[in-house]
């Protein structure tokens, strides 16, 4: 490939170079896929107004999100397993955001650790809990992460059960990977992959090994991650939570108006609308089709945020022109890591800004912070 032009260009390239166990595990949705495809097929359905003889220069995307200053209302979301897609991906993926000038978010399940992250990153990134049984372990890794300075605690709401995932079932994907015959044939598919894995020590949930009670090795790990998601987390977990942290708190996993009133009532600073991309219940709406909703729901009460199905500049776009005050990506830039380490995630940034930028002004507008309503064609 001699030239990668849209996030596109990043998946097909990603594909080639990840194992198929890790490809897949980034690209899919719970059962028949059906919300997973919908969340990037409902951003096509909306129109945008074409405006001309307009003054289009000195153009700018800076906004703010939860009050910090982003060079673009774009943050890296949690994913889960990163440092699988490319060795060290965390790191390298935070390094690239940093330089960008947007947020990047780090996942509970994530590979590199809270610290592995602050050691190579000089300004803050946020941190995505989930709230596991083991209460003891849940405050530590809240207090973990206002040792590491992280500027915001996103606290995902909708995986209290795992949804189901054909794709990792039928590659026999668990948490951690165990090494079958099968899965060494994947990964020895893929000889540029496995060199760099080679050359780290961090292949396994570092967040969690060593500091969660009786985790102490990979054979550990799988008994206390299978009995770990909480089910019985409430609304009224949030405020010891939010009590624990005492610093900017975000909502991640709301899909629903009445949802959406209760966390504005919460003290939170915003909340993400986000059904996880697809991978848990299946059936849903899309994130884009019930941000409207969602955003009427609370007015002016919390900040709203929206995750799930963007692939492009333009769907950052419309998303800030229905009410949306930032946005996220997960797999856009998980296939960059995949494609090219640190240079692909920057690459995907770099894709989106300009294509948002170019955007913006053939709808007539000159700051991001000016896009509305008014640019949608009804």
């Amino acid at each position: 490939m001699t030239q990668i032009l849209e996030i596109r260009d990043l998946k097909a390239l990603a594909r080639r170079r990840v194992p198929k166990l890790f490809f897949d595990y980034a690209d899919s949705g719970a059962w028949t896929e059906g919300t997973y495809r919908a969340n990037e097929e409902d951003f096509a359905g909306i129109k945008l107004r074409q405006r001309v003889l307009v003054d289009m220069s000195d153009r700018s995307l800076e906004t703010t999100m939860i009050g910090q200053k982003v060079s673009m209302p774009v943050a890296l979301a949690p994913t889960g397993l990163t440092g699988m897609q490319h060795a060290d991906g965390e790191m390298l993926a935070a390094q690239a955001a940093e330089a960008f000038g947007v947020p990047f978010t780090l996942s509970t399940m994530s590979i590199c650790s809270i610290e592995d992250v602050a050691s190579v990153t000089t300004k803050p990134f946020w941190f995505q809990l989930y709230v596991m049984r083991e209460r003891e372990f849940v405050l530590d890794l809240i207090d973990r992460a206002k040792a590491a300075k992280c500027s915001a605690l996103v606290l995902t709401l909708d995986l209290q059960i795992l949804g189901q995932r054909h794709k990792d079932l039928r590659n026999g994907l668990s948490a951690p990977p165990r090494l079958t015959p099968k899965h060494l044939w994947m990964m020895a598919t893929r000889p540029g992959w496995c060199m760099k894995m080679l050359g780290t020590n961090r292949r396994t949930f570092r967040n969690i090994v060593g500091h969660a009670k009786s985790v102490a090795d990979l054979s550990s790990l799988q008994a206390w991650t299978n009995e770990q998601f909480d089910p019985q987390l409430s609304w009224k977990d949030v405020e010891w939570i939010k009590e624990r942290w005492g610093g900017p708190l975000i909502l991640k996993g709301i899909l629903d108006p009445e949802d959406a009133k209760i966390a504005a009532k919460t003290g939170a600073d915003a909340i993400i609308v986000s059904n996880h991309g697809g991978r848990q219940l299946d059936g849903a709406h899309s994130s884009i089709s019930m941000l409207p909703r969602i955003v009427e729901a609370v007015g002016d009460q919390i900040e709203v945020h929206l995750d799930g199905g963007i692939r492009s500049g333009q769907d950052v776009l419309k998303a800030i022109a229905l009410g949306a005050k930032g946005t996220y990506i997960g797999r856009p830039f998980l296939y960059g890591l995949g494609a090219l380490g640190k240079e692909g995630v920057t690459l995907a940034l770099d894709i989106i800004r300009k294509e948002m930028d170019t955007t913006m002004a053939l709808c007539g507008k000159r700051r991001i912070t000016e896009v509305g309503r008014d640019i949608i064609a009804e």
